[in-house]
């Protein structure tokens, strides 16, 4: 079993000496599914990437832009959005810790 607060404080910790702003570990997989607790510093982003077969976003501390083509949506602490179906990128607007979960290709 994972302590999901105790990892998420660790990493935020971890990004937030870091000279890129972020820190990530895999949580649990189970054959296409992954979760990823992901921290990352007030300022910085995940740059532009493809979107997994499916997934959401669980903003576990902070609050993030998700990024599209088609536009911006803000998650914050304590909510839960799906992941866009396009490529996107993820921007941090404070110090954020989120909970990533996807299905990948088998």
């Amino acid at each position: 079993m994972t302590d999901i607060d105790l990892v998420a404080r660790e990493h935020l910790g971890v990004a937030l000496e870091s000279p890129h702003g972020r820190s990530a570990v895999m949580v649990a997989q189970d054959g296409p599914l992954r979760q990823t607790i992901i921290a990352l510093k007030a300022g910085t982003a995940l740059g532009e990437h493809n979107a997994p077969l499916a997934g959401t976003i669980y903003v576990l501390e902070g609050a993030i832009s998700v990024v599209t083509a088609s536009g911006r949506t803000s998650v914050n602490e304590n909510q839960l959005t799906l992941v866009p179906r396009e490529r996107h990128s993820v921007e941090a607007g404070e110090d954020s810790v989120l909970l990533l979960t996807v299905v990948t290709e088998t």
